[in-house]
């Protein structure tokens, strides 16, 4: 390039003499401002386009103002009653006949009291098995569980039986196994009847109640004599129920609960012995 085209050669010209100037890096330099003009140019446009249209817009849209709140009062309203419900009328209370159950013990006709008398089948027929006297109706249909005091007057209150605490009435008792017939075979083997004579005992029935608690597995406990006629009988009537076998458990509604047995062993001395 001569001089004088130097001086007049714009910079892009210069950077790019000797090379080839067809590969498209010198046209893009060379229409470089042109395109930056045109994009100028368009977002000028677009943005213009834009308010306007936004302007338009705002200008067809209708304003809406707030309307204040005004209460309204009805004087002449009032609510309709609503129909009221009255309470069912209260239940007739029913109190059942119940007679006290009484354990049979043989004791001396001048110590038995009245209410520890034991009563007619006759008298229990329509009444319930309790362990008190309560004055009611006759019951009717199957016999219901037994009853207690009563909290008030015209209610009675049925017992919670807790089948985990000893029983002293029950519908079965406990029992010895194979019945009366095994029960006098082991006394016969194991109780010394002639333990009274040994000792001197007159002639006489000696009877011995022990008492004792069969749980619900017939596991006996507690094993103790109530009374003593002496001569060694108590203390030999334990001893002959402690070395007996388990007992077929007591039932109470169905349910195997724990028991405590009385049981009498009676030791006889004749005049000949």
């Amino acid at each position: 390039m001569e001089k004088m085209q130097i001086l007049q050669a714009e910079l892009l010209d210069l950077l790019f003499e000797g090379r080839n100037k067809n590969y498209g890096a010198y046209d893009l330099r060379k229409n470089y401002n042109k395109r930056m003009e045109y994009a100028l140019m368009g977002t000028f446009v677009i943005c213009l386009l834009f308010i306007v249209g936004n302007l338009f817009a705002n200008r067809n849209r209708t304003i809406i103002q707030e309307q204040p709140m005004i209460d309204v009062v009805l004087d002449g309203y009032k609510e309709k009653e609503k129909d009221k419900i009255l309470p069912p009328p209260p239940k007739e209370k029913i109190v059942v006949a119940a007679e006290r159950y009484n354990v049979p013990v043989i004791t001396p006709d001048k110590l038995v009291a009245e209410e520890d008398e034991m009563k007619p089948v006759e008298a229990l027929e329509n009444v319930q098995i309790g362990n008190e006297h309560v004055e009611g109706v006759e019951e009717q249909g199957l016999p219901s569980a037994p009853v207690e005091a009563s909290i008030g007057k015209d209610y009675v209150e049925p017992v919670k039986q807790d089948y985990d605490v000893p029983f002293t009435v029950v519908q079965i008792q406990a029992r010895f196994p194979d019945g009366l017939a095994g029960w006098t075979k082991f006394l016969e083997k194991n109780l010394n009847r002639d333990l009274p004579v040994n000792n001197g005992a007159p002639a006489g029935i000696y009877t011995v109640v022990v008492s004792f608690v069969v749980n619900k597995a017939g596991v006996i406990s507690e094993v103790q004599a109530e009374n003593d006629p002496g001569y060694g009988t108590g203390a030999e009537a334990v001893r002959a129920i402690k070395k007996g076998p388990n007992w077929i458990p007591a039932e109470q509604n169905g349910t195997k609960v724990v028991y405590r047995q009385r049981q009498a062993i009676s030791f006889k001395v004749s005049e000949d012995e």
